[in-house]
């Protein structure tokens, strides 16, 4: 894979993760696309540039598993 082409990838799967906890799917599936995009990038070499950016989105994840469930609505 290019250069070009992994970051194209890198970012594809971050955006991926982001609209997936954005659209209420499981906070899995969000670590697995930015997992995806770590070894993407270690594979291309820019793991160093990239590791911030899944770092802060992993926080983010773990910050939400501690939050309090929104209140339920009324009936």
């Amino acid at each position: 894979m290019t250069d070009a082409g992994a970051r194209t990838r890198i970012q594809k799967l971050l955006v991926t993760g982001d609209n997936r906890l954005k659209q209420g799917v499981g906070p899995e599936k969000a670590r697995e696309s930015y997992a995806q995009a770590l070894e993407v990038a270690r594979g291309a070499g820019i793991e160093d540039a990239v590791r911030p950016l899944v770092e802060v989105r992993l926080a983010d994840l773990e910050r939400l598993a501690r939050a309090e469930p929104p209140p339920d609505e009324p009936a």
